[in-house]
């Protein structure tokens, strides 16, 4: 039975209201971790996304017309993205983002939870990519976090991105062209309210545990796994988080250790 996508959309409203907060007022040229970006930047490229995502809903065979052209240089689309935004006001910049991201919403909200959504990889259903939406959302928030010194306080929305971390696991190896190895990793977290997540059989001694929170920077390549407080028992899961990333795309180049 297809997993209802509506909870899911709550939350990534929730996780673009916790972003729109942090930038409004904010120094949207402020420089961020992500090499070369500023705070518009960042910002530009999730409202580049959303925009692609409903015509991925909409029209979708316009979408798949566009893919091979994407796909051939993914990273000039992204810059592309990116440099279109740079010349408008920040207040229209801003008004422009947020009625995009509503778009977005509106297409997915009336899907069948069995739709199958073109996207640039495998085809999602709505719930699958409305999660990977709100991983988007977050990871990218953080470089906009980051670069404006703000703050942001964790919440339950990390389980969503902490379990898509750890079903990305051979994902990751098969990105590099890496083989995955032999054996199972078992993923236990500290929930910000205190409780713990689990993820993968109880019985596997391959084991990573820590703060949700930085389980979930360390997936998306938000920070050095040295700079986390995760605590790793035995060498597949030790070897499963210097290639981890829960985002698609080529592999990542991660963050340095902070001085």
């Amino acid at each position: 039975m297809a997993t209802d996508h509506r909870p899911l959309l709550d939350d990534l409203r929730a996780e673009q209201a916790d972003l729109a907060r942090v930038v409004t007022g904010a120094d949207l040229s402020a420089p961020t971790p992500a090499d070369g970006w500023d705070v518009r930047d960042s910002l530009a490229h999730l409202a580049g996304s959303d925009v692609e995502a409903v015509r991925a809903v909409t029209d979708p065979d316009g979408f798949l017309a566009l893919l091979p052209s994407v796909g051939a240089d993914i990273d000039g689309f992204i810059q592309g993205q990116v440099t279109s935004r740079r010349g408008t006001a920040p207040e229209v910049f801003l008004a422009e983002w947020q009625q995009g991201f509503d778009a977005m919403v509106d297409a997915f909200a009336p899907l069948d939870p069995a739709t199958k959504v073109p996207w640039y990889g495998p085809p999602m259903s709505p719930a699958s990519f409305v999660t990977a939406r709100l991983m988007e959302y977050w990871a990218h928030g953080q470089d906009v976090v980051d670069g404006l010194g703000a703050e942001r306080l964790p919440t339950a929305r990390l389980r969503h991105i902490a379990h898509l971390g750890f079903r990305t696991r051979s994902f990751a190896y098969a990105n590099r062209g890496l083989p995955v190895p032999p054996g199972d990793v078992r993923v236990e977290l500290t929930a910000p309210d205190g409780g713990t997540w689990s993820f993968g059989d109880p019985d596997v001694t391959d084991v990573v545990a820590g703060p949700a929170l930085d389980f979930c920077l360390l997936v998306t390549q938000r920070r050095h796994r040295e700079d986390t407080a995760l605590v790793v028992t035995g060498p597949v899961a030790d070897d499963w988080l210097d290639v981890a990333q829960v985002f698609a795309g080529p592999p990542g180049p991660g963050r340095d250790k902070r001085a």
